[in-house]
């Protein structure tokens, strides 16, 4: 077997199972075939990089931070607490899968 990283293998699992090979489908005449034949189901599978992305742009929120001592008083918190916090709720997001089966399509979205 040629190596693959792991997502892409998934990609090719995902492509295999949204379509029907000539071979698997039952040879039907045309006109056997009944006319409200449900759609084939869709099926989308994404993987989102998001981690490296929020690393990339954390020197931007620390740089805008003091930006903070503009709001008014009761919202005013530490600058530097709230982007660390921030940015903590961020990179926690790593590891989230979100999965959406309905019998039109599945939807899976990872991550990382």
């Amino acid at each position: 077997m040629i190596y693959a990283p792991r997502a892409l293998r998934h990609f090719a699992f995902a492509a295999m199972e949204g379509r029907v090979s000539e071979a698997q489908a039952p040879i039907r005449p045309a006109q056997a075939q009944p006319l409200d034949a449900a759609p084939r189901r869709t099926v989308v599978r994404l993987w989102l990089p998001l981690t490296p992305l929020f690393l990339l742009l954390a020197p931007f929120a620390l740089l805008l931070a003091p930006l903070l001592y503009l709001a008014p008083p009761p919202y005013r918190l530490s600058p530097f607490a709230t982007v660390a916090g921030l940015g903590h709720l961020l990179l926690s997001l790593g590891g989230t899968v979100v999965d959406v089966d309905t019998p039109e399509a599945l939807v899976r979205i990872r991550i990382f």
